[in-house]
């Protein structure tokens, strides 16, 4: 009997082998490793940017329409519900997406605005935000491309034959992925515009005085 249980196991453990459903369950959580990471990165930049503001509102409190877009921004990331289950809604996860890039270039015309400011800019407790802001954004980058990668590969691996047929019996669908739209917004660089004063224009060369003609003889 116990022998016969034995040869059962086994042979059901060949046949979800054989369908992909381990594999599926390995990129299942690597996907959601890789989601975590990107959340975390996330929460490290949304908890600077208080600081941050208090800093800059500190040397250019008159600058109320660039702190306002920061603050409201990071409100509006703080009040979504980011959870695993996120990247298993579309909408939902394009929703998130959205207001995380709102505040990613609400922070970058932060950083813009500072730079017109030499005193600002000499604070050390500014310097270590920046950096800390900076260093932040590349983790953040670092963490998307994970997260695509390992996305590319679960979704390739709940589409292609045989492992579909298991996706298709046990309801796993593709999981959400940034978008080449959510790419060129993120890697593209702010736009400085130094607007350069009006050029005065040249003055009338002035007219060579008249010959006076001679006296008739």
């Amino acid at each position: 009997m116990r022998m016969r249980l034995l040869a059962v196991l086994a042979f059901a453990a060949t046949l979800l082998s054989g369908c992909g459903y381990n594999q599926i369950q390995i990129n299942d959580e690597s996907v959601t490793a890789a989601w975590s990471e990107v959340l975390n990165q996330y929460k490290r930049r949304a908890d600077l940017i208080p600081n941050l503001v208090s800093v800059v509102q500190g040397y250019a409190s008159h600058e109320k329409e660039v702190l306002t877009r920061v603050t409201e921004a990071r409100a509006n990331v703080a009040g979504m519900k980011a959870t695993p289950e996120l990247i298993n809604d579309p909408a939902a996860f394009a929703k998130f997406q959205k207001a995380q890039g709102d505040l990613g270039g609400a922070l970058s015309r932060l950083l813009v605005v500072a730079e017109n400011y030499p005193q600002l800019k000499a604070d050390a407790n500014f310097r270590d935000l920046q950096a800390q802001v900076e260093g932040t954004e590349n983790r953040i980058t670092v963490a998307r491309n994970r997260y695509i990668k390992s996305v590319q590969e679960y979704n390739v691996s709940v589409r292609t034959f045989p492992n579909n047929l298991t996706a298709m019996v046990m309801g796993w669908q593709t999981k959400a992925n940034f978008t080449v739209e959510d790419e060129k917004a993120i890697s593209a660089p702010p736009a400085i515009k130094f607007d350069a004063p009006a050029a005065t224009p040249a003055a009338a060369p002035t007219p060579a005085p008249a010959a006076i003609p001679a006296p008739a003889k």
